[in-house]
């Protein structure tokens, strides 16, 4: 029974003996939510397909909840939406809002509960049938006032988080496993697992989170190569702080970032076993500027050699325009043109890092447009290898020590 402009999944049908399918009794439930109104699920394992949010509305995930995704195909329809920049067809996610560019406000999903996407099971079945590109385990998208707080979200068949066009967002106290199951065990087969994507999106805050990823724990996009640069919309203002990352490739810009990426602030944050700290990616092709980047007060320990330096990562402090690049010449020079992309203002400051694999800082840009405006200060970084620089226009090195191995 609804209390208080709260329904209770249980009243419309829904089962929470992880077996039943409950689909359509939790969509009932979310379909006749009216505005300011609260879809609670109980503790128990409620198995369910895609489900669809809208304005207005809190799902909320009550302690020892869990929102278990089907394993049957059928119950994630092939929509139309971003991945990788680009749009395609894709599977739908476990839980989705703003498909098909409906504008979605007010939108709120918290508690103590978790999102289990069931990622290892769908991840052969998706690729397999093939009808379109993986789902994510979370796909919102066109949102405006967004909050995201306190659930944990686990496996997904791609991307975990993944927030596209969205404006006015907070993620707190979120904890995301792309990569080990609750009992450490890490999650078999899949590839591509980044933790959260934050994807031509303004105004995010991301706060007191935990990240265990298979692939980018946090990766920051704009869209790709000319169907991004004709969107045309950033990913800005993003603050990130306060935050552990376990696992994975830590904070990343890029490699989509064709809408341009500007104002991101990562502070007070703890890197364990992540390959890196902080990547830039923007090679060729891609256009547009990433601009006023700072990373400060982050520690960082790699005593894993998962990885090595290789053309899709190069340690734990890097900007390559080189990425995916099997051979490229440092020196050759290429016509200017739109899909020329820029980087600068680049601020990297009271950090310690160190690392067993990869370069402990690597910065390589473009012959023909050299990266801009590096500050380096107050870093204490070892690593496999030590410094490597080539292509960069001012850059300022303050107090920093490098210790290659």
């Amino acid at each position: 029974m609804m209390q208080n402009g709260r329904k209770n999944i249980l009243d419309f049908g829904a089962v929470g003996d992880g077996k039943t399918l409950n689909t359509e009794a939790i969509q009932k439930a979310i379909d006749t939510c009216e505005t300011g109104e609260t879809v609670y699920i109980p503790a128990g394992v409620f198995v369910t397909g895609a489900l669809f949010l809208k304005s207005n509305m809190t799902l909320y995930l009550e302690e020892g909840s869990v929102l278990l995704g089907s394993g049957e195909l059928s119950q994630y329809p092939v929509l139309y939406y971003s991945f990788e920049g680009l749009k395609a067809e894709c599977y739908a996610s476990l839980l989705n809002a703003g498909i098909g560019n409906e504008t979605v406000e007010n939108l709120t999903l918290e508690g103590k509960g978790t999102v289990n996407a069931n990622g290892v099971e769908l991840f052969f079945k998706e690729m397999e049938e093939n009808r379109g590109k993986r789902g994510r385990a979370i796909f919102f998208s066109h949102v405006t006032n967004l909050t995201i707080r306190g659930i944990t979200i686990r496996q997904s068949p791609a991307w975990c988080l993944h927030l596209l066009y969205c404006n006015q967002v907070e993620v707190k106290n979120v904890h995301i496993f792309t990569k080990y199951d609750e009992e450490g065990k890490r999650y078999e087969g899949i590839f591509n697992g980044d933790g959260l994507d934050i994807d031509s999106c303004c105004n995010v805050m991301v706060q007191n989170c935990v990240i265990a990823s298979q692939d980018d724990c946090i990766a920051i996009k704009s869209g790709r190569d000319q169907e991004g640069r004709d969107v045309g919309i950033p990913s800005e203002h993003i603050y990130i702080r306060d935050c552990e990352f376990h696992s994975g490739f830590g904070i990343a810009v890029g490699s989509e970032m064709s809408g341009g990426v500007r104002d991101v602030k990562v502070s007070n944050c703890q890197f364990h076993d992540t390959f890196s700290i902080a990547s830039i990616k923007a090679p060729r092709g891609r256009g547009n500027v990433v601009e006023n980047i700072y990373f400060e007060n982050c520690t960082h320990k790699n005593e894993s050699k998962e990885h090595e330096a290789c053309k899709w990562f190069r340690g734990a402090l890097y900007i390559d325009q080189f990425y995916g690049y099997d051979t490229f010449d440092v020196d050759k020079k290429k016509q200017i043109t739109e899909g020329t992309p820029k980087i600068r203002n680049i601020f990297m400051k009271n950090i310690q890092t160190e690392t067993v694999a990869g370069h402990a800082v690597y910065i390589v840009g473009l012959p023909e447009m050299p990266i801009q405006n590096v500050v380096l200060e107050h870093i204490c970084a070892s690593g496999e290898y030590g410094l490597v620089t080539k292509n960069v226009e001012g850059l300022i090195m303050k107090d920093v020590m490098i210790k290659p191995e």
